[in-house]
């Protein structure tokens, strides 16, 4: 990791960077904030327990016929959001859906804890869904929650359990633990494992694959996937290098990126495969 991105400021949190993704969303796509039903947020960092993030973003960009809530399943926090969203879709009672990922890891990170603080950066991205009958979105999606490996990564103190005291402060109970090696073996696992299952559930073949885009966790994961899959590096999206691990916004800032950089066309089939804290972990199918 050679690059972070840190937002700075009293009283900006993660609002304030979806709030920026999503107005760059909506005129970039020419969409009416207006038309915009339905808006989900995932993120382990919310700006206050409540309202929902979720919530103030649509106040702060004017999306008023919406109703909005926050998910929170750690850095796999896009993928259920965005399966989630494809529901409401497909049942046919909603056409606009805005898919918020984005976290401020700033704030829960001790600069202290040489085990955490290099590997986590900000950042936010969002994506519009909308209906198609041309066969294209979400294919297929494999989620699941562990919570048994909670103990591994987790932030012990914030919420009903251990609220804030003196105490809790002053153990650094309100920053993210995490046991670097139980973790590794996890990810390594459980994402390639549902990788490959949603693979050969969908009866594709590394050549059908246009790219394999990983939450951006840890490089050496990264290549362990890669070759389970038996895919060359070059169709595995890597950026870490510049944002580092930035939670539930990882996968869509990728794919905005890649977007961008001319990399994504109509017709490609790609992966998306994500694993954190709770543990949670899984993939989806995606048909540009």
């Amino acid at each position: 990791i050679k690059t972070r991105h840190i937002l700075k400021g009293e009283g900006l949190g993660t609002s304030f960077m979806g709030e920026k993704a999503v107005l760059d969303l909506l005129e970039k796509t020419n969409t009416d904030p207006m038309d915009i039903e339905m808006v989900i947020c995932a993120t382990v960092t919310p700006d206050m327990f409540f309202p929902s993030t979720a919530n103030l973003i649509c106040y702060k960009t004017g999306m008023k016929q919406a109703f909005g809530f926050d998910l929170s399943a750690a850095c796999s926090g896009f993928l259920f959001a965005l399966n989630t969203a494809s529901k409401y879709i497909e049942a046919g009672t909603h056409k606009k859906v805005i898919v918020i990922g984005a976290d401020k890891m700033s704030s829960i990170i001790n600069y202290k804890d040489r085990n955490t603080c290099p590997i986590f950066g900000d950042g936010a991205a969002a994506v519009l869904l909308e209906p198609s009958t041309e066969g294209y979105g979400v294919q297929d999606a494999i989620l699941h929650s562990d919570g048994g490996g909670g103990q591994h990564l987790y932030m012990k103190a914030g919420g009903s359990a251990y609220p804030a005291t003196h105490e809790t402060v002053e153990n650094n109970w309100h920053y993210v633990y995490q046991e670097g090696q139980a973790v590794f073996k996890a990810a390594v696992s459980n994402m390639a494992d549902t990788s490959v299952e949603i693979m050969e559930r969908n009866k594709l073949t590394p050549d059908d694959i246009a790219y394999l885009v990983p939450h951006q966790a840890n490089l050496r994961i990264l290549d362990v996937i890669a070759r389970r899959y038996h895919l060359p590096k070059e169709k595995v999206y890597v950026n870490m290098d510049r944002f580092g691990n930035t939670s539930s916004a990882s996968v869509p800032i990728c794919l905005n990126e890649m977007r961008r950089n001319g990399l994504l066309r109509e017709g490609q089939t790609i992966v998306c495969t994500g694993f954190g804290g709770g543990l949670t972990y899984g993939a989806f199918v995606l048909k540009l």
